[in-house]
């Protein structure tokens, strides 16, 4: 009916089969009228609206105009006129004059529709053209794609007439003739304009910085924009700064907006949900427990006992109940199930647009298998056509180029997908955590926090990418179900069975896995823990010779740790075994049934390789769906942990008001105020009325309050009663100072604008001038994370700076005078906070300790348990005697005692101004004696730690200089291994020596057999398919078909035993290179010499244990076995496809050329971009813990917009590095999938023309192997890429295990057991320098200590006094001249020899984690009993006794879970417990308490009577019993004499001794 209708519109026959069943197959020329012409015009007509709407867009400016745009408007036009002109063509022939008996037969419609059709469509375009341009886009695809079709379906009616004139000899209709060429020219130079970009001049400004902007369709599609990239890339590492401009849509602000809309709306739905479920729980729960209560009253006159049973039992139940019950409140009790709808709400459309291409992608994936089949059955017929062959070929070629670009464009959108949703996470939860309530903020730690960050937004980027999987699987199953039961019918059904019991197992394999993990990560976090401590204490190791000890303890853990992952990857090889396997079992099991269950049933060519096709399929979403759904099961409890830190409680903004009408700076009326929303009151009452200008001090004992004050000032606690009104801006100095990651002057400034003057006059009075100079870089510093290159009382100056620069109107300074030194205390309240400093005119709130300040104040307030009790001036409350006199008196006292040694610490401190106490002083009652003894301390401390800065002035330079070198060393090193795009091989060979040669060729030739077993398998079911040409039309007999299945299962069983055989060998071969490697590290850190562990951070050696053993022993072994699997694979193709058709060895040649240089770019770019990534990737999450610990700081400055804004630009410089490596993936994928398109097209082409020869067995086979190689040559790339990334581990292992050593531990010249007896020290000439280039620190020392002689060392700082015990232990070698003991010089004997003889206490206490008894003789040498004694000799042994485990107890880390003193005292019972007869003190009294000191000093004095005593001090007093004193003074001993006598020469001794106050008659007292 409608052929008829269409044959009277062209006045020709519409279709008719004999014009393709010949050699030269035609269209007839009435579907080339219609047909043809529809397609193309149907397409633009369905598009043009959408370029149609920029019309009604009004814009006012002019746009550009280019020459390309006036091309192609051109071109349009004249098509337009040759469609006129071809109207009137036709209305000549019919009207013309020229007909002079009009003729009859007039033209079909066609001829007058058509160029109607063209003309209005040519039209159509010149208007689309312009919308465009309106718009200011690049290109667009519609038109690209219009004009495609246009120029494909033209084609067939240009070659009919050029045929036809070819046959006939003459053209028979030159007006049409002409007409149809002229046109299809001019559409071809359309087509080639669309494809080029026409760039605006403000768009091209946008293209430089991101090219993206200004990449055509087709570039977009092939990822061509990427280029430059990669190619700069190849030729030199890239770095942060050759990234390009985010797009407006990927960037965080832009995101974060679009997100925080839809959470709002979505989260308001979830909390109404919430509380209405909360409401019906509460009226269940009341009228429960009324039933209960019924019930209890009802059932009392039972007898007792019953009573007692059946209450008890209830009582079991209901604690299980209330415990089921706790878990589900838990669990619950937070508005949920809001994010995931977020999430879909905020990137809907990408979502479905990704949909849209996943499933064109998986429809077309069952294109080829069908394909396939055809092709294969046009080899076995010859009478086939051989145009049909070129068909089908071609027709493959584009169904795999259109499935790759598909599946490109969905990858592309699920993976920037799951980008923004990490974005999103991050942006969100950084938000939140700047507005977060402090109950809230209570519940999670810093970490934890971090963590959401981190770990849970990854987790939701991972899934998202992969998500439409949920979908795309099952259809994927069974779609292939569908078309299996087509080819094999019910039996299909035995091999999907195989598939489906697989899972299971799987599932099973899985779990068991996750649990070998967990107990792996546990030995692995257990020896992260000891190597970090014996890397931080490692200069006691060295001392006290107790290497070997801890080197044990660590190989134990190393060996466990290896057992499982043993068992794991044996686990793993198990799951190989089955997964490799199934492919063979499966189409096993299939045929087997296929063709056993009736004789009927003949395997033939296109059967079998269809199907196998279709298994390959298949396997995909079978492996897929499990992993998928166990993903989204962590997903889940991500979410769940997001949902409720993004849904907790906000900071109640009401709080403080800010009224103008209220004249005093600070008013509470009536203010109770609590931490927790429903807690009782910490500060109860408290009304306070401050006046502008006013300086109001706040007193206190501790825990009264204070601190709590300040901060419902600011506003973080909940208001009970009460309000607080604020007139003004607010500066804040916390007790803890909070300093950022940033130079000096950016913490001082903290965002405020830079002004030189009052920076300069900022710093003066905050007394930070002198610290300057000592910084490298002055205010320009680099300070690290916490402060970390800060002392105490530093972090706290520049934290009182910063307020200091904001001009606020208001400041609140928590204490901050506690963390510094009494003078540098007065100093800064005279310049800054007192009534002449800089902050004079301001309202200042300074809570404080120190009583001297009191009198300088306007008004005191006293706080007692969170009541005010007094407010007043400080005479007036004087007066009264109330509470605040008490403390007055009771602090005077103190302060009396205290002054005598204040005195001298004056004094001693004038020399050198300012730097003091390393760490922030509790927050203590005034100067009590123990503040006391700290601030004596102080002076020791200050000295050790200026003595590792002043090493002489010019080694701290030296030092950042040569660290400078260090730096610009590895940085060379890495540059020239990424330059070559390569790791050397040799460490590829290290690594394969490391898993033994013998293991390594045995893996290689295992995993070949298993390939040529698989390949013969193969090779088998295509000669079996051969039988049905064979046997055709006769019965096929029995034993053949046992045979065929027989081998078939024997070698798909072989190819799997093979596989586990080469896995196993595998793992055993890796765990014995990660055994290799760790031991070789561990064994050399611990021999190298201390310099090292001084100049290199020990977070870097760590990282080497940590991160680089981690990938040695799981990432290697991974990639390797991948890399090796899938090099045998593609060799394997291709080998099968040359036997196939051998004319493929041609083409061979340039594809592998080409991939070769794809790879390349790819892997050198790809694998620097994944670096940026880390790197760029940390500073986000260290600036979102860095304001988590300064929440209140940055509140009161008001500067959380700042925060978010720096957090927006941090992620933004993260996704400059993510969005080019997921392009760079893309931009790979896509050049690898067309190679392997190639190698599918020509093994195709191939077998066409080469069909004579061959049977369609290997057909099927090289074709349906080319199908799958695309696949395999990604993965290779993938996986060659992933090796060379990780084998950098085994080179930064290596680098560590060829440090230079120091001396050996134990020499052939051993001393005798009983050395040294007598204990005499002998310096001759001593000399010693640092390292090498460096200037001598001790220059030329001789003298001579005899037996059980006291020598006390004293002088200035860095005058060498700690150089000289270092050198004692040869922890530094020395330069020239020898130290002799007992007559041998020490250099000749091994470090342990000596090490183990001398004894020393060192400064500061260093425990390690373990058993206290491991703490004091790690080597078991001693029996219980002395361990006892010495225990009760150094004053520990009621502490010991009175703890539950005994010398069993266990020390945390670092000894945490002792106090400084006893950690002192368990240093002692080490040092006693040696005896040896030389005893080094560097005097340790820094941290303890005068009690403490004095029961060391006295043990010291009894239990090393006879032994000789070197003690540096750091305080005359203690060393002026001694026998002699040497005095050193850079360098050089200047006084060698007894005390007595140095004092009667009036030296530097003595004026030493009068600085520290000490007269003549304390001497004799003494």
């Amino acid at each position: 009916m409608c052929a008829a209708v269409l044959e009277e519109y062209c006045g020709s026959i519409f279709w008719n089969s004999s014009y393709v069943e010949r050699e030269d197959p035609d269209l007839p020329a009435c579907v080339e009228q219609t047909v043809l012409v529809w397609i193309p015009l149907g397409f633009l007509w369905l598009c043009a609206p959408y370029h149609l709407v920029a019309f009604c867009r009004r814009t006012k400016n002019k746009k550009y105009m280019s020459k390309l745009y006036i091309c192609k408007q051109l071109v349009a036009a004249l098509l337009l006129l040759t469609a006129i002109a071809g109207l009137g063509v036709t209305l000549g022939e019919d009207f013309g004059p020229g007909q002079n008996p009009p003729s009859p037969e007039k033209n079909p419609n066609v001829h007058y529709a058509n160029p109607i059709l063209y003309a209005v469509s040519w039209v159509l375009v010149l208007l689309c053209q312009e919308g465009l341009r309106q718009r200011g886009a690049v290109d667009s695809a519609t038109l690209f794609l219009f004009w495609f079709f246009v120029v494909l379906c033209d084609v067939f009616p240009l070659q009919s007439v050029i045929r036809e004139a070819l046959s006939q000899g003459v053209i028979a209709d030159v007006p049409r003739f002409c007409l149809i060429c002229i046109s299809f020219g001019l559409e071809v130079i359309a087509l080639i304009f669309s494809v080029v970009a026409d760039i605006s001049p403000e768009t091209r400004e946008i293209a430089k910085k991101n090219p993206e902007a200004g990449a055509p369709f087709l570039s977009r599609i092939t990822f061509n924009w990427f280029n430059r990239m990669a190619m700069k890339g190849y030729r030199r590492p890239l770095v942060q700064e050759d990234m390009w401009a985010l797009n407006e849509a990927d960037s965080t602000a832009y995101i974060s907006e679009r997100f925080q809309h839809f959470m709002q709306l979505e989260f308001g739905a979830a909390r109404q949900r919430y509380q209405k479920v909360k409401k019906t729980k509460k009226n269940l729960e009341k009228s429960q427990n009324e039933a209960v209560q019924n019930g209890l009253s009802s059932g009392l006159g039972k007898g007792v006992s019953q009573d007692a049973l059946m209450m008890e039992e209830r009582g079991n139940k209901e604690a299980k109940k209330e415990k089921k019950t706790k878990k589900k409140k838990e669990e619950e009790n937070y508005p949920n199930s809001w994010l995931v709808p977020t999430i879909y709400k905020t990137f809907k459309w990408v979502l479905i647009e990704s949909a849209f291409f996943k499933l064109l992608q998986d429809l077309l994936s069952f294109a080829s298998p069908q394909l396939l089949k055809l092709m294969i059955s046009f080899t076995q017929n010859t009478s086939s056509y051989a145009w049909e062959g070129y068909l089908y070929a071609v027709l493959l070629l584009v169904v795999a180029l259109l499935q790759s670009l598909f599946l490109q464009q969905y990858f592309q959108r699920c993976f920037v997908l799951g980008m923004k949703v990490r974005t999103a996470i991050m942006a969100a939860v950084y938000k939140k955590a700047l507005v977060v309530s402090n109950d809230t903020r209570k519940e999670s730690t810093v970490g934890e926090t971090v963590n959401l960050m981190s770990a849970d937004a990854q987790r939701f980027n991972d899934v998202i990418n992969f998500i439409h999987l949920l979908w795309s699987c099952p259809l994927q199953i069974a779609l292939s179900i569908v078309f299996l039961w087509q080819e094999l019918g019910p039996s299909v059904l035995a091999g999907l069975a195989v598939m489906v019991l697989m899972v299971p197992i799987n599932g099973l394999l899985a779990s068991k896995a996750r649990n070998f993990q967990i107990e792996n990560m546990k030995f692995k976090d257990k020896r992260l823990k000891i190597m970090n401590e014996i890397l931080n204490g490692m200069k006691i190791l060295k001392l006290y010779a107790w290497e070997p000890s801890f080197q044990a303890q660590v190989e134990d853990i190393r060996g466990q740790e290896l057992n499982v992952m043993k068992k794991f990857a044996y686990l793993t090889s198990v799951s190989t075994f089955i997964f490799s396997c199934a492919p063979a079992l499966v189409s096993l099991a299939t045929f087997a049934v296929f063709v056993g269950v009736s004789s009927d049933n003949v395997l033939t060519a296109e059967k079998a390789f269809t199907s196998i096709s279709l298994f390959n399929i298949l396997r995909f979403p079978l492996a897929m769906l499990p992993m998928l759904i166990a993903a989204i099961v962590q997903t889940a409890v991500s979410r769940k942990r997001l949902e409720k830190f993004l849904g907790g409680e906000d900071l109640e903004s009401d709080v403080v008001r800010h009224d103008p009408s209220i004249t005093s700076a600070v008013s509470v009326c009536h203010g109770s105020f609590s931490w927790q929303k429903d807690g009782e009151p910490l500060l109860k009452n408290v009304s306070l009325d401050i006046k502008p200008g006013r300086l109001l001090a706040v007193v206190g004992a501790v825990g009264s309050g204070k601190s709590s004050l300040m901060s419902a000032i600011l506003g973080e606690m909940h208001s009970t009663k009460g309000f607080i009104n604020i007139q003004g801006s607010l500066a804040f100095v916390p007790q803890q100072a909070w300093i950022q990651n940033a130079t000096l002057r950016d913490n001082v400034m903290f965002g405020s604008p830079h002004d030189e003057k009052r920076l300069q006059e900022v710093i003066q009075a905050c007394a930070l001038a002198p610290d300057l100079e000592l910084l490298p870089g002055g205010d320009l510093t680099e300070i690290g994370e916490k402060g970390i290159n800060l002392s105490g009382g530093q972090k706290q100056r520049v934290s009182l700076a910063r307020a200091a620069y904001s001009q606020a109107d208001i400041y609140l300074l928590d204490d901050p005078l506690s963390a510094v030194d009494s003078h540098v205390g007065k100093h800064l309240f005279d310049k800054v906070i007192g009534p002449n400093g800089i902050l004079k005119d301001k309202t200042r709130i300074l809570v404080t300790h120190g009583v001297s300040f009191l009198p300088y104040v306007d008004e005191i307030v006293v706080l007692v348990n969170g009541v005010v009790s007094e407010v007043g001036s400080y005479n007036s409350l004087r007066a009264s005697k109330g509470t605040f006199s008490e403390f007055l008196d009771t602090y005077a006292k103190e302060q009396n005692n205290a002054t005598k040694p204040e005195r001298e610490h004056d004094q001693s401190v004038a020399e050198e101004m300012i730097p003091e106490g390393d760490d922030a002083q509790p927050d203590s009652p005034l100067e009590d004696t123990v503040t006391v003894t700290l601030k004596r301390g102080n002076s020791i401390r200050r000295s050790q730690r200026n003595s590792s800065f002043r090493v002489g002035k010019n080694s701290s330079t030296r030092k950042s200089e040569s660290a400078g070198e260090t730096n610009k060393g590895q940085r060379l090193i890495e540059k020239e291994t990424m330059e070559t795009g390569q790791v050397k091989f040799s460490v590829y060979l290290q690594y394969l020596r490391a898993m033994g040669w013998g293991y390594a060729t045995m893996v290689f030739l295992v995993y070949f057999i298993q390939n040529i077993a698989f390949i013969g398998q193969n090779i088998w079911l295509s000669d079996w398919t051969n039988d049905a040409v064979e046997y055709y039309n006769r019965t096929y007999p029995t034993w053949k078909r046992d045979t065929r299945v027989g081998v078939f299962g024997a070698l798909g069983v072989a190819q799997g035993f093979f596989v586990f055989l080469g896995t196993l060998l595998l793992a055993n071969a890796s765990v014995a290179a990660s055994r290799i490697l760790h031991s070789r590290l561990l064994n050399n850190m611990l021999r190298v010499p201390m310099l090292f562990f001084d100049t290199t951070p020990i977070g870097r050696v760590v990282n080497r244990f940590a991160k680089d053993i981690f990938t040695v022993d799981e990432a290697i072994p991974q990639s390797f076995r991948s890399w090796l699997l899938c090099l045998l694979g593609v060799l394997g193709t291709l080998f099968v496809i040359c036997l196939a058709t051998p004319f493929f060895t041609i083409v061979i040649i340039p594809l592998a050329v080409v991939y070769f240089f794809v790879q390349r770019f790819y892997v050198a770019t790809s694998r620097q971009l994944r670096r940026l990534d880390s790197v760029s990737r940390s500073p986000i999450y260290s600036h979102f813990g860095e304001t988590v610990s300064g929440l209140s700081v940055i509140r009161a400055y008001g500067h959380q917009e700042r925060f978010l804004q720096h957090n927006e630009n941090t992620i933004d410089e993260n996704l400059k590095t993510v969005y080019p490596w997921i392009v760079s993936n893309r931009w790979l994928a896509i050049r690898l999938e067309f190679l392997g398109n190639l190698v599918v097209f020509f093994a195709a082409l191939f077998a066409v023309i080469s069909r004579e020869t061959l049977d369609s067995g290997l057909v099927g086979l090289s074709i349906s192997y080319a199908l799958n190689v695309t696949q395999t040559l990604n993965w290779l790339v993938r996986m060659s890429s992933e090796l060379e990334t990780n084998i950098v581990a085994v080179e930064r292992v290596s680098e560590y295990s060829i440090i230079d050593n120091e001396a050996m531990w134990v020499t052939n010249t051993r001393p005798s057991e009983k050395w040294p007896e007598e204990g005499r020290l002998v310096f001759e000439n001593y000399k010693v320098r640092y390292r090498p280039g460096l200037d001598l620190v001790l220059h030329g020392i001789s003298c001579d200590i005899g037996s059980t002689e006291k020598i006390g060392i004293v002088g200035r700082t860095g005058a060498g006094k700690s150089s000289l015990t270092n050198c004692l232990f040869r922890i530094i070698e020395a330069a020239e001249g020898r130290i002799l003991i007992d007559g041998i010089d020490i250099s000749t004997i091994g470090l342990h020899d000596l090490r183990n003889r001398l004894t020393i206490i060192p400064q500061d206490p260093v425990l390690f984690s373990g058993t206290l008894r491991m703490n004091l003789d790690p080597f078991d040498r001693f029996s219980d009993e002395d361990i006892w004694r010495v225990l009760e000799l150094s004053h520990l042994k009621e502490y010991v006794a009175g703890l539950q485990e005994g010398l069993q107890h266990e020390v945390a880390e670092g000894g945490e879970n002792l106090s400084v003193g006893q950690r002192q005292l368990l240093c002692l019972a080490r040092a006693l417990l040696r005896k040896s007869r030389i005893l080094i003190l560097d005097e340790a009294t820094a941290a303890v308490d005068l009690e403490t000191d004095n029961l060391i000093q006295t043990t010291i004095q009894k239990e090393f009577a006879h032994c000789t005593v070197l003690t540096i001090a750091h305080r005359l007093h203690s060393i002026m019993d001694s026998s002699r004193v040497m005095v050193l003074d850079s360098g050089r001993i200047v006084e060698f004499d007894s005390p007595s006598r140095l004092l009667e020469k009036q030296g530097h001794f003595y004026s030493m001794a009068k600085d520290a106050g000490i007269t003549q008659a304390e001497i004799t007292s003494l």
